[in-house]
């Protein structure tokens, strides 16, 4: 059996610009997407903490070190920039694979610096 796990998520970035007529969804900063493990054109979904909007697009490279986040062509009707985001890409996993399995987590600030990563969600109590 296979199971959809979450791969990766870039938690809390910050939208920097929308892009209606550029060609691409999201285009991230490359060394965000490698903090994360991100694959150009790799599906990813965000969701929109400002306004509740949760969509599919696909990631594509933006410069090194510029801390971008764009939502380009319709993405771009998703998002403004300020807002805060939450990046997630998924992938299946064997059930048999999932003791050796866990994702990676890059938390940003609101200029997309990472304070942080992780390989696992802490608990969340009552």
């Amino acid at each position: 059996m296979q199971l959809t796990m979450l791969k990766c998520k870039l938690h809390q970035a910050c939208v920097t610009h929308t892009e209606l007529d550029y060609e691409g969804s999201c285009a991230i900063d490359a060394d965000l997407m490698d903090a994360a493990g991100l694959v150009e054109y790799e599906q990813i979904q965000v969701y929109n903490l400002r306004n509740g909007e949760r969509f599919t697009t696909y990631a594509i490279r933006g410069e090194a070190g510029s801390r971008m986040i764009s939502m380009n062509g319709a993405a771009a009707h998703k998002a403004n920039a300020g807002d805060r985001v939450i990046i997630c890409a998924y992938a299946q996993v064997d059930a048999d694979a999932l003791a050796e399995f866990s994702p990676r987590l890059v938390y940003c600030d609101g200029d997309n610096r990472i304070t942080g990563t992780r390989r696992n969600i802490p608990l969340q109590v009552a």
